[in-house]
């Protein structure tokens, strides 16, 4: 055992947060750690790092146990060099030099390009894969992370998977990316509430935890239901006016009162679940083009971002944006949104279009007004979807309780923050929703809540989210840009992740290839094969071939552009295999024709 928790408990001023919780773990684990917002979570975390200390309990360490962890919120001195804050990492027994060449080859690993780059000149994304490799550096036996995958593009999730999937050491990670937690974890632990133990553990996948706790719920209902029964047979005994003069009506009157204890701790635990309940307002706006971009190209600071995009947005169109950090994801929802104009290409836009953000940043949130005026501006009364409301009421829909509706936003967690900006943009009808990574901080129950809210908005969405769960249901096609210029329309994450495999494969066998010595001497060139009469013939028709077959591409990539092809997903999907094809024999065609000119 690595590290055992016994008996913790927990207060967040006067709330509870958590009360006797009893758990370890163990080497070989990759626990992935999830609860409801305000569950407890990060400070069960902070408690393991030994950062906090716990009301009641102890904490149980192997002995010369090292531990690594990694904030939800990563801070650096902004002048800092990758390099030095990695180097001071490392066993401080071994010489500076050896420390920070070991340094440099972390930082390599981990993609970094310029070890000596100052913190301040990092991404949000750049920054978190610091803050991991620090605590690689000091080879824990144990790593504990906060929602590592914040800020991280998917790209950098995919680094952090094998990371953990191959590591020699222990993990404890608080997570909300249901993906990434099917793909690392063997064991999960729910906080809550609802569970006897304070928690809920299963050996195995995150799927197979969602089957067992619906079974354990399912038996736990079932438990409800027998034992209410009992209870009313135990309440109509004692109506009939028994006696308690026996030691046997005694000890039945005693195990009553217990049954009912029990009966109405139960209840209490089965009611323990919730979410808060989103539902986008549409314009219900019928025009079929709401915004097109028709070769649109933008550069930032002397670099291009992407060129030759096109896109419709529909009514029903759900377009997911992929790219990594810095490749210019959100310039193009600015350019959708007309905050800034491209360097070339068109961009249309209905007449009197609503378009309705959800910033990542939150910067539509002021963090001096207080919940109350953020969730209802004009007074305590507010009208939703034509139905008139309290603030109060609004607010118990996003499971805030009516005692914070007087404290400042900036006082509310990052999962808070976030409920505060949907329930604004719910009540907003739109005719283009964009949500620029509205995940963040966002619990399981609720980011549940949001999909199921997104696939029934009937509007066109624009989506940008690390999380590939939420892409995979949503997104009717997506638009990846690779930060180096390219812009590609794929019909799923799977179609995406083909097509980055075989890029990476291509890439690898390239950097593989070894060059001929210099002082080798070029072997003699064999003798030409000559042509033969049906080769003759082939290269004769040849450009009219090519020609066909350049025209056949056109027509498919007219029929990807078609809006009524791009609004199904099975024709797409169809007609993306075909325009793969046709390209692929205009390259052949070329490649043959070069062949034969050669011979003639």
């Amino acid at each position: 055992m690595l590290l055992t928790g016994r008996n913790l408990t927990k207060h967040y001023g006067p709330r509870l947060l958590f009360s006797g919780i009893t758990l370890g773990i163990t080497e070989g684990e990759r626990v992935g750690l999830i609860g409801a917002n305000g569950s407890g979570k990060s400070t069960l975390l902070r408690i393991f790092a030994g950062l906090e200390q716990p009301d009641e309990g102890e904490l149980v360490a192997r002995r010369g146990l090292r531990i690594g962890y990694v904030p939800q919120e990563d801070s650096f001195d902004p002048d800092a060099t990758c390099l030095d804050l990695v180097a001071d990492e490392i066993d401080s027994h071994l010489d500076d030099h050896e420390r920070h060449i070991r340094a440099g080859r972390l930082l390599d690993r981990a993609g970094f390009t310029d070890s000596c780059a100052t913190t301040k000149t990092l991404s949000g994304g750049w920054k978190k894969r610091l803050a991991i490799v620090r605590q690689l550096a000091r080879e824990p036996d144990l790593l504990l992370m906060d929602e590592p995958t914040n800020h991280l593009d998917v790209e950098g999730i995919l680094w952090l998977e094998k990371i953990i999937t191959n590591g020699n050491f222990g993990t404890l990670i608080v997570s909300h990316d249901r993906r990434f937690l099917e793909n690392v974890a063997n064991r999960i632990i729910e906080l809550g509430r609802a569970y006897p133990a304070g928690f809920l553990s299963f050996e195995g996948s995150y799927s197979n935890f969602l089957e067992k706790r619906e079974e354990f719920i399912e038996a736990q209902r079932g438990r409800e239901q027998a034992l209410a029964s009992g209870v009313r047979r135990e309440i109509e005994w004692l109506r009939r006016g028994a006696k308690a003069r026996t030691t046997k009506a005694k000890g039945r009157i005693e195990r009553a009162n217990e049954m009912m204890s029990d009966l109405a701790d139960l209840r209490e635990r089965n009611t323990q679940s919730g979410a808060a309940r989103i539902d986008f307002t549409a314009s219900d706006r019928k025009t079929r083009k709401l915004v097109e971009l028709k070769h649109v190209k933008k550069s930032l600071g002397g670099r291009e971002l992407f060129s030759d995009v096109n896109v419709v947005l529909s009514p029903g169109t759900k377009l997911g944006l992929l790219g990594p950090n810095g490749s210019g994801k959100s310039t193009l929802i600015r350019l959708i949104t007309g905050a800034i104009d491209p360097d070339s290409g068109d961009i249309f836009r209905a007449d009197q279009l609503r378009i309705v953000l959800f910033d990542q940043h939150r910067e539509q949130l002021d963090p001096n007004q207080t919940l109350r005026r953020a969730l209802s501006p004009g007074g305590d009364n507010l009208v939703v979807n034509g139905v008139a409301m309290h603030v109060t009421g609004w607010a118990k829909r996003f499971l805030f309780r009516s005692e914070q509706l007087d404290m400042p936003v900036g006082e509310l967690s990052g999962g808070e923050q976030a409920r505060v900006l949907i329930a604004r943009l719910m009540t907003q009808p739109a005719d283009v929703l964009i949500l620029d990574e509205p995940t963040n901080d966002l619990d399981i129950p609720t980011l549940d809540v949001l999909e199921e809210s997104l696939e029934q908005f009937p509007g066109a969405l624009v989506l940008v989210t690390h999380d590939r769960y939420l892409l995979e249901r949503v997104s009717t096609e997506i638009l990846a840009l690779d930060g180096k210029g390219a812009a590609d329309i794929f019909v799923d994450l799977a179609q995406w992740e083909r097509a980055r495999d075989e890029a990476e494969k291509a890439e690898k066998k390239t950097s593989q290839a070894v060059p001929k010595p210099a002082a080798e001497k070029p072997k003699p060139s064999p003798e030409k094969k000559r042509l033969t009469w049906n080769e003759q013939r082939e290269l004769e028709k040849m450009e009219a071939t090519i020609l066909a077959a350049e025209t056949e591409v056109e027509t498919l990539q007219t029929k990807v552009a078609d809006p009524k092809v791009m609004a199904d997903h099975v024709q797409l999907h169809e007609a993306y295999e075909k325009l793969a094809t046709a390209q692929h024999e205009v390259e052949r065609l070329y490649a043959r024709w070069a062949d034969l000119e050669s011979r003639k």
